[in-house]
């Protein structure tokens, strides 16, 4: 035994040649280059940021913050930017009337924004449209990272270790503390450098194509209106009987239109769950209402009669105006269902996977990148007629357009499909074992 052994080794067992891999050290902190600039809400400040931004290089790192959580309405509560030779600025776009001399400022520059589909509405309701974009968020799925938030990235392939520490603040709130500030301005402080480096790679792979579809699809994007939102209700699935369905409708109707009125997160003002109860027990009064759990909050107490008369309403309804027990879609039924109901869709649909989900392995991207499982599931439920191998392989490509595949995924995927369908038409041969 050696006295250089380390502490705590001695009299372990432990061999001194043998070395002790070390932890890896920590990432260095991402910080501010140019320090943290004050919030931009007069009208003097504005007009200096729009010459910066005017006259800056290259693409345009942006982010807005919302205050999710808080507010019902999703508006941008504050805008960064950052450009090359133009620094940062965090604009409050609640401080002006209209944005569109910044949407002049930026006109014909490329955006560069982290998941992308989170901030485009909020900044298309300010008047921001960009017209041509970069996500970083996207890119990285596209190469196969496994984690894609944006610290994460960051880390991984700039060497910046980036706090999250504020995400889930109230963005509404003023004036901002100055912590919320540089959190935010983070957020675009390394944007510019990590879709460089992004793009790199996506030449490296033979993605650079895709991407460009991805991020051209994206210019058109809005966010997509459930036909039966109330049906997101928490814990729905408790809750028996279309009356008691409906019951969960009209009070959550009647939520909402509070929430948009005052601007609050719906939740703040009655919890999911108290619907859920309330629905499920029907109390026919203010008095049997605050004796419900969930509605002893001061919001829910407020409220009372509106509650009471939304569960009327549903007590009332004759039955043909009752919600159905499940939403009527115009897709495909459930996937559990195809089996009993069309057992060739169901064999082209396990076929088309399992080969989506090789190609996937292949090239090194999530499969749900390289089509969307209500894509696949929409065009395997309802095929094309032919049979004819030329004539199929077509209209499965068309089918794939219409259904909003860009052309990379039609490319890959159209083979596959087509084989699925021509496969999936053949009955099984009953002496071969059932697969597991």
């Amino acid at each position: 035994m050696t006295d250089s052994a380390p502490q705590g080794q001695q009299g372990q067992g432990v061999d001194p040649e043998v070395e002790v891999e070390a932890e890896p050290e920590p990432a260095p902190l991402l910080t501010l280059r140019d320090g943290l600039s004050g919030v931009v809400e007069t009208e003097d400040a504005f007009a200096e940021v729009l010459e910066r931004f005017a006259t800056g290089s290259g693409p345009v790192a942006i982010d807005a913050e919302r205050a999710s959580g808080y507010r019902y309405s999703q508006r941008a509560y504050l805008i960064q930017l950052r450009r090359t030779g133009s620094g940062t600025a965090l604009i409050d776009p609640i401080a002006f009337e209209s944005m569109a001399p910044l949407a002049e400022a930026l006109e014909g520059v490329e955006w560069i924004l982290h998941a992308a589909t989170q901030d485009l509405a909020c900044l298309a309701e300010v008047g921001l449209h960009p017209s041509t974009l970069f996500d970083t968020e996207l890119a990285g799925r596209l190469l196969g990272y496994p984690r894609v938030g944006l610290a994460t990235l960051v880390e991984t392939t700039l060497g910046r270790h980036l706090r999250k520490e504020h995400s889930a603040a109230d963005w509404s709130t003023r004036p901002l503390p100055e912590g919320w500030l540089e959190y935010a301005a983070l957020d675009v402080e390394a944007l510019i450098e990590l879709r460089d480096h992004l793009a790199v790679e996506l030449e490296e792979t033979g993605k650079a194509e895709w991407a460009r579809q991805e991020f051209e699809h994206l210019l058109d994007f809005t966010p997509h209106v459930r036909s039966d939102p109330w049906r997101r209700t928490s814990q729905l699935h408790k809750v028996k009987g279309r009356r008691s369905l409906a019951a969960v409708r009209e009070l959550w109707q009647a939520r909402d239109t509070l929430a948009a009125e005052r601007d609050v997160t719906p939740g703040r003002i009655l919890p999911d769950s108290a619907i859920v109860v309330a629905a499920q027990e029907m109390p026919p009064d203010r008095s049997a209402l605050l004796r419900t759990k969930g509605f002893h909050g001061r919001g829910a107490a407020r409220y009372a009669a509106t509650w009471v008369a939304a569960l009327r309403t549903a007590a009332e309804l004759p039955d043909s105006e009752l919600p159905p027990r499940t939403m009527r879609g115009d897709g495909p039924p459930p996937q559990r269902s195809w089996g009993d109901k069309d057992p060739a869709a169901a064999r082209r649909l396990a076929i088309a996977k399992d080969a989506a989900a090789a190609l996937s392995e292949e090239h090194h991207l999530p499969v749900e990148n390289l089509l969307t499982p209500d894509t696949l599931r929409r065009v395997l439920w309802t095929p094309p007629e032919s049979r004819q191998p030329d004539q199929l392989a077509e209209q499965v490509a068309a089918s794939l357009a219409e259904h909003g595949a860009r052309p990379w995924q039609v490319e890959l995927l159209e083979p596959v499909i087509t084989a699925a369908v021509i496969a999936g038409d053949e009955e099984p041969d009953p002496d071969e074992p059932a697969e597991d």
